[in-house]
């Protein structure tokens, strides 16, 4: 899981560096698929029921699962790229939104809206630790989300991961008042909530994967494949020393810097990779 977790990050960083004018996302569906082989690695969502692409990129008002195509990004719009990678027998998943032309091209509601999303994930990812009901994910986001003005979709959750691509837990982003069970050490999983600036309710296109906002109105996502361990949470999908530091990141109320679990492990690595990584 380590290893697959670090290879869908390397994938993920190659395919957040092409996000930027004029380029497809077909462009960088193909530079994923590349990279996902170098590793000796197989993307995950290539066929997955259906599926004809490499990678998810999810754009603007799409909240999910958005297949790649021929319209070249343009600047200021919002990118979320989803990476899942196949390694010897293992699944890593990942997301980070990326803006097209970076902070500056983006409106102030776009600036918002992704620092809430990350933010609410932040806050409850931070709260995951053996013992703890996976029950509080959902209440978390719901109540850091809600107060902003954002809402959190319902339709699409997050899930358990390992040898299969999607197992249980079932992780809701929104508050469920009964007991889902608990986290206990070794409990591999996604956090990946979708919030949107209007309704959350999902469109479906006729591809039977795109999910678009039925308002049109922008949705933001981040995810990473977590491990509880004995004394926290630990991203096994966490950035590296060559991973770029967002504005999200550096701008954060919740936790300033680049996140990389609640473990005494994950916390020293962060340091490690605080000092060095570089700022986009």
């Amino acid at each position: 899981m380590r290893a697959a977790g670090r290879a869908a990050r390397e994938v993920l960083d190659i395919a957040g560096s092409l996000v930027k004018p004029g380029v497809t996302t077909d462009e960088i569906d193909e530079a994923v698929h590349r990279a996902c082989l170098e590793r000796k690695a197989y993307p995950s969502p290539l066929n997955y029921r259906n599926f004809p692409k490499s990678c998810c990129t999810s754009v603007n008002e799409v909240i999910c699962h958005g297949i790649p195509d021929m319209r070249p990004l343009e600047a200021g719009d919002v990118v979320n790229v989803d990476i899942t990678v196949y390694l010897d027998g293992y699944h890593g998943d990942c997301s980070e939104m990326f803006v097209v032309g970076g902070k500056e091209a983006l409106d102030e509601a776009g600036q918002k809206l992704i620092q809430t999303t990350y933010d609410s994930w932040l806050t409850a990812m931070q709260a995951c630790k053996p013992g703890v009901d996976y029950n509080v994910i959902g209440k978390l986001i719901q109540n850091y989300i809600t107060p902003k003005g954002y809402s959190t979709v319902r339709s699409f959750c997050g899930h358990g991961i390992g040898k299969t691509f999607h197992t249980a837990p079932n992780i809701f982003h929104y508050t469920v008042n009964q007991p889902l069970g608990e986290m206990l050490s070794g409990h591999v999983f996604t956090i990946e909530p979708m919030i949107c600036e209007g309704l959350p309710d999902p469109y479906m296109w006729s591809d039977d994967w795109t999910a678009t906002t039925v308002d049109g109105k922008r949705s933001a996502q981040f995810e990473h494949t977590l491990l509880i361990t004995n004394d926290g949470i630990e991203a096994l999908t966490g950035k590296l020393e060559s991973s770029p530091m967002q504005f999200w990141e550096k701008e954060s109320e919740i936790h300033k810097g680049i996140w990389l679990g609640t473990s005494a492990a994950a916390k020293a690595r962060a340091e490690e990779v605080n000092s060095t990584v570089g700022s986009s």
